[in-house]
């Protein structure tokens, strides 16, 4: 229900309007590698845990505009958004990425390799919050953007780790905020799993904890699934 699938968004009035974004601006500049990539996600029988296009190609413009050198990222699934991120990376800068399948991450592997940027990748397999933990164990403050796409009913404990290991002005990017659209529907709408109404809720309080947290400068963007940026005040 809520995931990216290739083709098609649950946010937009129409698939027509998704296929006319990644075709002037997405596919037009796609970097060869990372186009490859995007195919391998898309033709995997797990292809909704990907992240969309179009949501990655507004990533990297962010990533240029704050000047990001540093970045960890929760949840890989094949590498797809983390290739996105070391190629908007400057050459010396480095990208922590934390999965618990290493299997995933081997299928995108040899493609980021090819593509130049293997040396900024720092693979950590395990559990997220236990990474984050260890990576706030070596000082805050140390990352520019963050982005987090694993486990949903974590998001709370990624958040109160991410912005600690955010810099003032640093930004953590949140995916699937708006679970298919349902956080704005009746929980019991027709169609809806159980996962999906126990995510909904979820998302429903995540939402309204991080527009309430005074840390932060929220912004909950109807992109793809729905991404909730923050950016770090203090």
């Amino acid at each position: 229900m809520a995931t990216y699938r290739p083709g098609s968004n649950a946010l937009l009035k129409s698939d027509s309007i998704l296929e006319y974004v990644l075709d002037t601006t997405v596919y037009r500049r796609e970097h060869e590698r990372l186009r490859e990539l995007r195919l391998i996600t898309q033709n995997h029988p797990k292809s909704f845990m990907g992240s969309s296009p179009d949501q990655m190609q507004f990533f990297s413009v962010l990533l240029k505009m704050i000047g990001a050198r540093n970045a960890v990222e929760v949840g890989v699934f094949t590498g797809y958004s983390l290739l996105a991120t070391a190629l908007a990376l400057p050459d010396d800068g480095k990208v922590v990425a934390i999965d618990v399948s290493r299997e995933y991450y081997e299928l995108g592997r040899p493609v980021i390799e090819d593509a130049g940027v293997a040396h900024k990748v720092d693979f950590r397999h395990g559990d997220g919050l236990a990474v984050l933990d260890q990576l706030l164990a070596g000082g805050e403050g140390k990352f520019d953007f963050a982005y987090a796409d694993a486990d949903k009913e974590q998001y709370r404990g990624y958040h109160e780790r991410l912005v600690r290991l955010l810099r003032v002005g640093g930004v953590v990017a949140y995916d699937n905020t708006l679970w298919g659209g349902s956080v704005a529907m009746p929980r019991d709408t027709p169609g809806s799993s159980a996962y999906d109404r126990v995510v909904r809720d979820y998302m429903v309080g995540f939402n309204a904890m991080v527009a309430a947290d005074d840390r932060v400068e929220a912004c909950l963007l109807p992109v793809a699934d729905g991404v909730t940026l923050c950016r770090r005040l203090k």
